[in-house]
C-alpha cells in the first residue's frame, strides 16, 4: 500500500470551507487504497470537537499535529501568518525526514522551499508571483487548479501545461442528496412551513466578494411571506449585518452550524442563492465554491451570479443567472423561478444529475493517476 502525506497549515476543525475540503480529500485518498496521514500545526482552537466527528468523516486516515508557534492568535496579521507557515513547514520537513512516504500532497504555496516532487493545489494566484511561488511551481511534480483560468495564468507564468490538472471542488453525495422532503427538513430545523425560503450558506464579509449585501438588498423587494435565511458567518459579521437591516422582518441569520446539519438546511429551501460579486479576480475566475456542488446535490433550484467561475460548472440548464451586483435582477430571477414550477424542477434535476461526476472519490482518483 502506498503512503500519502497531506501537509496543511490549517486550524482543523475550522468553520471555514477549506477544512471540509482537506478532510474530505484525505478520506477519499484513503478510500483509494492509500495509507494517508494528514500533518497539521498544533494551534489554539475554540472548536474542541474531534475533527472526524465535526465533519462526519470516516476515521480511515491518521492526523498528526506538529508543535509550532501560533503567531496568528497574537494578532500579528499577515506577518504572523507568514512566520507561522514558515515554522510549520520547517517542522514538517524535520518530521518527514525520518519517515518514508510515496506521495506528498499539499496546499502550501511555499512548499518548494523544503520539498520536491509533491502535488500542490492552487486556489488563487498573486498578480505578481514571488520567488517563493515560482520555486514551488518548479519543484512540484503536479499542480492542481480549481479552474481553467488558474491553469491558463500559470502557463503564462511559465509553468508547463503538462504538469497542471484542473480539479474543481466536489461533494459527498451520500450526505447531501438525502431523501427528506422540504416539510420534514423545516420541521427538524424549526423553520416556518408557510413561507418561501431563499437560502444562502457560507461566510458573509470574510471575503467581500461573497455578495451577501446584494442578497440582503434584494430582500427589500419581498414581503413577510418570504424568509431570506442566511446560515454562517461570525457573531461580529451577523451583528454588523443586523444593524443594516433593522427594518426588514423577512431576514433571519442562523449563524455557523455544524457541517452535518447543512444538508437539512439546503433541503428546507425553495431557492438557493450564489450571489458572488464581480470586480474581484477570486470571485470571477479563481473560485470553485464548495457550496455550489452542495447546492447542486440538494435538488433545489439555484440562482447564481453570471460569472465565468460559476459557468465553469453551471449552464442555463442547471441554474438561473442574474447580473452580478444587481439586487433588482436577483429579485426578478427569484420571482421567475417561484412562478415557474416546471422550470424550478427541471434545473434542479439537471444540476443533481451533473453533480454526480463531482464527487470527492472521483477528485482523489484523478489526482492520484495524474
Amino acid at each position: 500500500m502506498k503512503k500519502l502525506v497531506y501537509i496543511a497549515n490549517a486550524r482543523i476543525p475550522t468553520e471555514k470551507a477549506h477544512g471540509i475540503q482537506i478532510m474530505k480529500m484525505c478520506e477519499a485518498f484513503s478510500a483509494q487504497v492509500v495509507d494517508v496521514e494528514l500533518v497539521l500545526p498544533r494551534r489554539l482552537n475554540r472548536i474542541k470537537e474531534n475533527p472526524f466527528d465535526y465533519y462526519g468523516v470516516k476515521k480511515n486516515f491518521k492526523i498528526t499535529k506538529l508543535p509550532t508557534i501560533d503567531f496568528i492568535t497574537l494578532g500579528l496579521g499577515q506577518i504572523g501568518f507568514f512566520l507561522e507557515t514558515f515554522i510549520f513547514l520547517i517542522a514538517s520537513r524535520i518530521y518527514l525526514f525520518f519517515r518514508s512516504y510515496d506521495i506528498l500532497y499539499t496546499r502550501e504555496e511555499w512548499a518548494g522551499l523544503f520539498f520536491r516532487d509533491f502535488g500542490v493545489e492552487i486556489h488563487s494566484l498573486p498578480a505578481r508571483p514571488s520567488f517563493l511561488h515560482k520555486k514551488t511551481w518548479r519543484k512540484a511534480k503536479a499542480i492542481f487548479t480549481l479552474t481553467s483560468f488558474l491553469k491558463n495564468e500559470l502557463i503564462k507564468f511559465g509553468v508547463s501545461e503538462n504538469k497542471i490538472l484542473i480539479l474543481p471542488d466536489a461533494v459527498d453525495l451520500a450526505k447531501f442528496d438525502i431523501k427528506i422532503s422540504k416539510e420534514e427538513a423545516r420541521e427538524k430545523l424549526n423553520l416556518p412551513q408557510d413561507k418561501k425560503i431563499i437560502l444562502y450558506i457560507g461566510s458573509f464579509y470574510l471575503y467581500d466578494w461573497k455578495g451577501t449585501d446584494v442578497l440582503l438588498e434584494a430582500a427589500k423587494n419581498f414581503g413577510e411571506d418570504f424568509l431570506f435565511l442566511l446560515v454562517g458567518g461570525s457573531e461580529k459579521e451577523i451583528s454588523n449585518l443586523k444593524s443594516q437591516v433593522t427594518n426588514l422582518k423577512n431576514i433571519k441569520f442562523i449563524g455557523h452550524k455544524p457541517y452535518a446539519e447543512i444538508p437539512n438546511y439546503l433541503k428546507s429551501a425553495d431557492i438557493l442563492v450564489l450571489p458572488n460579486k464581480a470586480g474581484h479576480k477570486m470571485s470571477e475566475k479563481h473560485t470553485s465554491p464548495l457550496k455550489l456542488f452542495e447546492y447542486m446535490a440538494s435538488g433545489r433550484p439555484i440562482v447564481a451570479s453570471d460569472l465565468l467561475s460559476l459557468r465553469e460548472i453551471l449552464t442555463e440548464q442547471e441554474a438561473i443567472f442574474f447580473k452580478p451586483d444587481d439586487p433588482l435582477d436577483l429579485a426578478l430571477k427569484i420571482k421567475e423561478i417561484l412562478v415557474n414550477q416546471s422550470l424550478a424542477e427541471q434545473i434542479s434535476q439537471n444540476a443533481r444529475e451533473k453533480v454526480q461526476n463531482y464527487t470527492w472519490q472521483n477528485r482523489a482518483h484523478r489526482a492520484l493517476i495524474f
